[in-house]
């Protein structure tokens, strides 16, 4: 039964997601459509010219530009001559003397420019140019046109002409009102209210939701980790809400970009890996050498030299001396004992050697038997001086006293040490032999990683990023997160 109610709960939520991610895409083709409006209106007024006409009036501002609509209207009243009176008639004579004079109006007053359109008016003096063979000057190609000798060949051909070619263009030109804000009309929030409203309550709750579900999360927490969902309600940057629309649809099951994400993932990888990794070391290389050039180490080592009157400690502990000592107990304690049966085969190698060198063991061993025995106590004598040696180091450590002594052995060997370094120009030479080196490396192993197959090195971070997300568990997706 529970199983049951949870498999319900992840059906409504999953058909849920889907509700929504529904509504948003339509809220972004919306968006999209309104964005492209005034570019494209030439193509939608084309193909949809109501449609077109209504939103640009409604939610534009857009109005039908009196000059050019007049102009149309010169036009249509003359074919209605035509068709009634006849080409000879007074009216059809008077008619065609205003559109000439209009058409000189038209091109010195450009209606076009106030809606960006002067192109359209450029084709339309090119399309009358061509039509009556006047190529020099439009205005007086638009007089031809609208004379009677032109139109006495086949008036009805002409004004066929001029509705297939030049009235679209023409109706194309808009005027659009300006706001109290000194921008154009938009009235388009008026259909965005309701997607922001929508969108913003189930942001508020679904975060809120999340931060009661999930132990130490608030509600700010929450918001954060939907931060996505925030251009679908957003008033401005609308264009956004193709983030939050593409996720949703993979949270949906709608759509499947793991794919992807990972190529993506191993793009940015390939891309600031190698080169980040490179800056690092190169940087870790230029403060080392501003170290040394600033005499840092010779500070260093002066003052542990003069008592670390300016060394600051941070634990009262000498980590140097209890470090040796906690390595030399392990040596002792540990290491010796296992070794114990190779030292002293290295010890009986150099007793023997020593004591055939002795010209008295050159004449023994000329006597019978002298040599096994020789063996064997060179092997007795190897034995016994490892043992008294590691017995004397055991029990040295082990005493108090012992122990003080080897610390001071230590701590003597340290100071002496640091002293032959102060000693003469040896530290100097030593941080401009260090400083040389580590140019020579940057030199010859860091930036010649530069001359390296770039694509070699990004195949090689492909294959190590793959093999590490397939060896990952993946983690089951959770539809309402």
């Amino acid at each position: 039964m529970a199983f049951s109610r949870s498999a319900r709960r992840r059906t409504f939520q999953l058909w849920f997601e889907r509700l929504m991610v529904a509504i948003a895409t339509a809220n972004l083709l919306l968006v999209a459509f309104d964005l492209s409006y005034i570019r494209f209106r030439d193509i939608y007024f084309k193909t949809l010219p109501a449609p077109t006409t209504w939103y640009g009036q409604t939610f534009k501002g857009i109005e039908e530009h009196r000059v050019t609509a007049a102009y149309l209207a010169e036009v249509d009243a003359l074919k209605d001559t035509l068709e009634t009176d006849g080409l000879d008639s007074r009216a059809a004579k008077q008619q065609l003397a205003n559109l000439q004079s209009s058409s000189e109006n038209l091109i010195d007053e450009n209606p076009f420019a106030v809606a960006n359109k002067s192109g359209t008016l450029e084709r339309i003096k090119k399309e009358m140019r061509d039509r009556t063979a006047q190529e020099n000057s439009s205005k007086e190609a638009f007089r031809t046109f609208w004379s009677q000798a032109h139109l006495q060949q086949s008036w009805s051909q002409e004004l066929d002409f001029f509705d297939a070619q030049i009235r679209p263009r023409i109706a194309t030109n808009y005027w659009r009102s300006i706001g109290f804000n000194g921008l154009p009309t938009d009235r388009f929030w008026l259909i965005d209210l309701p997607f922001i409203a929508l969108f913003g309550f189930e942001f508020l709750a679904r975060t809120y939701l999340l931060s009661r579900r999930h132990d130490n999360t608030t509600w700010f927490d929450a918001m954060l980790w939907r931060i996505y969902d925030v251009p679908l309600f957003l008033p401005f940057w609308r264009w956004l809400r193709i983030v939050p629309v593409v996720i949703r649809s993979n949270q949906a099951q709608l759509s499947h970009l793991d794919p992807i994400q990972g190529r993506i993932n191993r793009i940015l990888i390939s891309q600031f890996a190698v080169e980040l990794t490179e800056v690092v070391f190169l940087r870790m290389i230029d403060q080392t050498q501003n170290m040394i050039k600033a005499g840092q180490i010779s500070r260093w080592v002066f003052e542990l030299t003069s008592g670390q009157e300016n060394y600051i400690d941070l634990n009262d502990v000498d980590e140097v001396q209890t470090i040796t000592k906690r390595i030399t107990d392990i040596v002792v304690n540990k290491v010796l004992p296992e070794i114990k049966p190779d030292i002293d085969a290295v010890l009986s190698h150099t007793v023997t050697g020593a004591v055939s060198q002795a010209p008295a063991y050159k004449g023994l061993s000329l006597l019978p038997g002298f040599t096994n025995i020789s063996g064997q106590l060179t092997q007795q004598i190897s034995a016994e001086v490892s043992k008294n040696l590691y017995s004397s180091l055991k029990q040295a450590l082990a005493d108090d006293t012992g122990s003080d002594l080897m610390g001071k052995l230590v701590e003597s060997f340290g100071e002496h040490f640091r002293h032959e370094l102060q000693a003469g120009n040896t530290l100097q030479e030593l941080q401009v032999l260090i400083n040389d080196f580590l140019e020579e490396v940057k030199v010859n192993y860091v930036e010649r990683l530069a001359e390296d197959d770039l694509d070699t090195r990004r195949a090689n971070t492909y294959r190590l990023y793959g093999t590490t997300q397939k060896a990952r568990p993946t983690p089951a997706k959770l539809v309402g997160r």
